[in-house]
């Protein structure tokens, strides 16, 4: 029964196993974002299984040979929370998570979050990785509208995000579609 719901080609497996993601990912959602739970839960806990998702809906224009590089650039919020996503894969690649202080280093970065210590710097940042295919995240208000790829904002008790799509095509990025429409805002 798996083998029919998985399919016989590399392509049917991709896309049923990106309809899974979604499906637990929703759960998520469900059970971590309800008023009753969002008391008990860190934050942080519920944005690096965000994170975690953001990447895997997430395609970059060349093929990664490597470990993904995710990296805190600024004052690390996460703690622990974000080192179980050196536990996982992505298309059978680890992820490695780096932190950094210097904006220099952040070239390594596959995906660079841009810790709330960092954000007044956001457009010399963006400035250092432009033309790079660095999918960009943050946690600030207002971050998408400056050009964060994925913004996610803890709004009554629950963590939503929004997606400046035109950042994720000028890096040459793609995000599906399923991941556009769980955000609550685009911007194009």
């Amino acid at each position: 029964m798996l083998a029919q719901l998985i399919g016989n080609s590399a392509r049917t497996n991709s896309i049923t196993l990106q309809r899974l993601l979604l499906k637990a990912w929703l759960l998520l959602l469900l059970i971590f974002t309800s008023p009753s739970s969002a008391n008990t839960l860190d934050e942080y806990q519920v944005k690096a299984a965000f994170i975690y998702n953001f990447i895997a809906f997430t395609q970059w224009p060349y093929e990664i040979n490597q470990p993904l590089n995710f990296c805190i650039y600024g004052e690390d919020y996460f703690g622990q929370e974000i080192d179980h996503l050196q536990i996982k894969q992505i298309n059978s690649k680890p992820i490695h998570v780096l932190r950094f202080s210097q904006l220099e280093k952040v070239k390594v970065c596959q995906i660079l979050f841009v810790s709330k210590s960092n954000i007044s710097n956001l457009p010399s940042i963006l400035a250092f990785i432009q033309g790079q295919s660095i999918l960009t995240i943050a946690d600030t208000p207002d971050a998408a509208i400056k050009g964060i790829m994925i913004n996610m904002v803890l709004a009554q008790n629950r963590i939503l995000f929004e997606i400046n799509l035109q950042a994720v095509r000028n890096a040459k990025l793609d995000i599906s579609s399923k991941l556009l429409q769980l955000a609550t805002k685009v911007y194009q």
